[in-house]
């Protein structure tokens, strides 16, 4: 549970007030052990320097002694400052400014500013009793302290703590683009693609509307439609698979490898026929697929790839990253990915300027120059207000790569040695954003539901493999035909996986599979 600072609380401490400084510490020090947040309004910025100057003017009177108001704003602010450092700013919007219809337009403020979070998020900690009787969130620190809110279950995906420490970024970068209007296709789209080109090492970066759209460009650009056949597998998001089917192509499923989940390279040539268009492999949880070894089958026969890297954008394969792998790289935005937006979004990576060309047009319904159609294509644009997101947070992508990468490596320590418990295994030359970090059990459910009693969640993905899903019926697939894959599908288990997953959590759920 977090809790928004009023400044009655923060003048205890800062001055301090010995009569309510204790409690008041001992209300932040109980919401930083339970993992809340501690908030203190922009709005009340001028109203603690001034009140805090003046009770220090005040506090130095009863001692005898003269404080020049100069000195005391001074204190005021270095107290202020360090007070600060670790709690979180919530800034304040121009609906809090059009208050003073209000009997007293700062409280006004503040139960305005707490509508933003839910009921159950958040508390507004005061000593002020009129306060706590208009707004039903605020409560005294005694209350807060004898409240039981409980040990804090273990977050799937946290994207609270990073955005906390890029939050001014994001609110700057929101706030331009409000100013200068332009929504669709503004600046801030243009940069986000250069910068996406440069980090993945490709020439060109194409933004869209989401990963799944970005394949289906792709597809697209290749000129692939009916009759022809698209090699991928089976295990993977149905978006892999749905893009072709769209375009009237067949899904040609090969099976993965039974370590690291990837397309078995091994198995592709026994499909290839004159209808094979592209290859599209899938980096699935974060590592990349063997590309070295399916780009040299692909060259061979003369068919292009495309990486599915919707999951690994980050990651290596011989020091080289994906979505730079190969003829076409894709990669999702979603808000769980690596690098997640705040919505959807995707993007397309290549080094073939034609491609690069053709791709532009097809994400904006096929227009070249305007109103001139000489393609066929969709509406697959970024919105600006996603490219702004992104921009902030890609400036902190390459450490969260290092920190995923490090909660995997601690994951497969603590692991070690629980029978019936199958790691993921990083194939070599690769590394791994973790997209999701991926056990294989036997005992799946039994192991979830232990997991589940101790607040630790997790999930069962693509626990049904494209080839036995009804949309691909018409492909006369059984079950038993891609027997690795029908496997992994029915053992899989995602742990909780995110660059900030704490030590403390991690041996925690070791914990739990260790006595379940």
């Amino acid at each position: 549970m977090d809790l928004l600072l009023d400044v009655n609380i923060i003048i205890d401490i800062c001055q301090p007030r010995p009569e309510f400084a204790p409690l008041a510490l001992k209300a932040i020090a109980k919401c930083h052990a339970e993992g809340g947040r501690m908030w203190i309004y922009t709005g009340s910025v001028q109203t603690l320097e001034y009140s805090l100057a003046r009770g220090l003017i005040a506090q130095a009177a009863s001692e005898g002694c003269k404080l020049p108001l100069s000195a005391a704003q001074l204190r005021s602010r270095l107290l202020l400052r360090e007070f600060s450092r670790d709690k979180h700013w919530l800034a304040s919007l121009a609906r809090e400014g059009d208050v003073f219809e209000s009997d007293d337009p700062e409280d006004e403020q503040l139960i305005r500013a707490l509508d933003r979070f839910g009921f159950e998020k958040i508390r507004l900690l005061t000593r002020d009793a009129l306060l706590r009787e208009k707004c039903s969130v605020a409560i005294s620190p005694e209350i807060y302290l004898s409240m039981n809110t409980g040990k804090k279950a273990v977050d799937f995906i946290d994207l609270k703590i990073q955005q906390d420490a890029i939050r001014p970024g994001l609110e700057a970068g929101l706030h331009r683009v409000l100013h200068h209007g332009q929504y669709i296709m503004g600046p801030e789209v243009k940069e986000l693609e250069q910068k996406l080109a440069s980090f993945a090492g490709a020439n060109h970066c194409i933004s869209c509307s989401s990963g799944t759209d970005a394949l289906l460009i792709a597809l697209m650009a290749l000129d692939i439609g009916p009759g022809d056949e698209v090699i991928t597998v089976p295990y993977t998001w149905i978006s892999t698979a749905e893009v072709i089917a769209l375009l009237n192509a067949k899904p040609v499923f090969v099976d993965i490898q039974p370590d690291t989940f990837n397309m078995d390279p091994e198995l592709i040539e026994a499909v290839i026929t004159s209808h094979t268009k592209a290859i599209m492999p899938i980096s699935i949880y974060g590592q990349c697929a063997n590309m070295t070894r399916i780009n040299a089958i692909a060259e061979k026969h003369n068919i292009p790839i495309i990486e599915d890297g919707a999951q690994s954008f980050g990651a290596t394969h011989h020091s080289k990253k994906s979505c730079g792998l190969s003829a076409i790289g894709c990669t999702s935005f979603f808000p769980s990915k690596p690098l997640g937006c705040y919505g959807d979004g995707g993007a397309v990576f290549t080094n073939d300027d034609s491609l690069a060309e053709k791709m532009r047009q097809i994400r904006v319904h096929g227009q070249k120059v305007k109103h001139q159609h000489p393609l066929v294509g969709i509406n697959g644009r970024l919105d600006t207000m996603q490219a702004a997101i992104l921009l902030e947070k890609l400036e902190i992508f390459p450490e969260e790569c290092r920190l995923r990468w490090g909660v995997g490596q601690r994951y497969n320590k603590l692991f070690s040695g629980i029978p019936g418990i199958q790691v993921p295994v990083i194939a070599e030359g690769n590394d791994s954003v973790y997209a999701q970090y991926t056990i294989l059990t036997e005992d799946r459910e039994m192991v979830s539901n232990a997991l589940k009693v101790k607040d630790i969640p997790s999930v069962a993905y693509y626990a049904v493999p494209l080839h036995l899903q009804g949309a691909f019926a018409g492909l006369c697939h059984k079950a038993g035909d891609f027997p690795v894959s029908e496997q992994v599908a029915a053992q899989c288990l995602s742990l909780p996986m995110y660059p900030y997953l704490s030590a403390e959590d991690q041996k925690r759920i070791a914990s739990t599979l260790k006595n379940y």
